[in-house]
């Protein structure tokens, strides 16, 4: 499984984490019973396209704000911006819709998909996300998801998503 291979990276990137199981939770509305009683800044994961499909963005700020797409356009210059289709998520990922997770770039060793991290969560002191499957949440620091990121050599940016 996909879950084993990412404890086992990060174990050997000498990541602290904890993994909390949980019935199956495709949306924020879902996850949010369970996540209550976990300390962590719990992550929405967007994935998109630019218009022209050549290039793949994973959006990941606070699961309790909302990103204001047409702001984000804007920035990248890349068109208009469409949520990636199923077949997009498994190629580029290895995701299913509800699962889209950081950890899946994992499976992008061609380094396609850029990260782009709300600036706030820098002052994240732990942060959750799925194990590229839905019915479970890794919570680790902050500092231990930078050096995450840093491992998969995927270009990541820290930038103002929202204004709130």
């Amino acid at each position: 499984m996909q879950d084993e291979l990412i404890f086992k990276i990060l174990k050997n990137l000498h990541i602290d984490y904890e993994v909390f199981e949980h019935p199956p939770t495709p949306t924020i509305e879902d996850a949010l019973a369970y996540w209550k009683d976990i300390d962590a800044t719990h992550c929405k994961n967007l994935f998109f396209r630019n218009h022209k499909g050549n290039r793949h963005y994973l959006v990941i700020l606070d699961c309790m704000h909302d990103l204001d797409i047409h702001d984000l356009e804007h920035r990248l210059h890349q068109g208009k911006l469409s949520f990636a289709s199923p077949e997009r998520m498994m190629r580029y990922l290895g995701v299913t819709p509800g699962s889209v997770s950081p950890f899946g770039l994992i499976n992008d060793t061609a380094h396609h998909v850029t990260v782009f991290l709300d600036e706030r969560l820098r002052a994240a002191r732990k942060i959750s996300f799925h194990p590229n499957r839905n019915t479970a949440s890794v919570v680790m620091s902050g500092e231990d998801f930078i050096k995450y990121l840093d491992w998969t050599q995927n270009p990541y940016e820290f930038i103002n998503l929202y204004n709130s």
